[in-house]
């Protein structure tokens, strides 16, 4: 009996070591989901105010917007609000065209990132840019106040309690994490070829 488990056991283990390149294409496909899908949403106003915050407060975006930061917090939409002045607000801010072009840049970088599994040295640059956005996405962890719960006299508030915004951003841990391991495969095959 011990043996029988101890062969189901070996059997489980030699499978599991040979799906690396599957789990490495697997991230690929993921980085492509993600990054078309949070890319094709900058299209929609609610998700181009939602980021508001983020960009406004960032020393490396606040310039691709018009107002200073933190004037937009008299202008937050809930998701699916139509205000008409707080709309015009964010058309004169250039609310909506940086997301429409943040939007371009991001699902470029996941279909870049996807293509390694074809093309080794795209794949390359799609994943070295996938490291470089989502350095840049946690970041935000240091320059937006609204990545922590406020207080607001329940005595639960900052660091290290995320707020939505917060957790939306902490998740790109995992991706720079997969973005990594993409890039090492990605110059490894490289590598080989020459």
């Amino acid at each position: 009996m011990m043996t029988k488990l101890n062969d189901l056991f070996n059997a489980f283990l030699r499978i599991a070591a040979s799906s690396q390149k599957l789990g490495i294409n697997l991230i690929r496909v993921a980085i492509l989901i993600i990054f078309v899908w949070i890319g094709g949403l900058k299209f929609w106003n609610y998700e181009a105010e939602g980021i508001v915050p983020f960009v406004a407060n960032s020393p490396f975006m606040s310039f691709f917007y018009n107002k200073p930061a933190p004037e937009y917090k008299e202008y937050k939409l809930k998701e699916g609000e139509f205000n008409e002045s707080k709309h015009k607000w964010h058309e004169e801010n250039n609310t909506y065209g940086f997301s429409h072009g943040l939007g371009i840049l991001i699902m470029s970088i996941g279909i870049l990132t996807f293509l390694g599994i074809f093309f080794p040295k795209i794949g390359l640059i799609g994943a070295s840019l996938a490291i470089i956005m989502t350095i840049g996405t946690l970041s935000f962890l240091v320059t937006t106040p609204e990545v922590w719960v406020p207080n607001l006299g329940s005595g639960e508030y900052g660091f290290p309690l995320l707020s939505g915004a917060g957790r939306l951003v902490i998740k790109d841990t995992a991706i720079i994490a997969g973005a990594l391991v993409v890039l090492s495969d990605s110059a490894k095959r490289i590598l080989q070829m020459h």
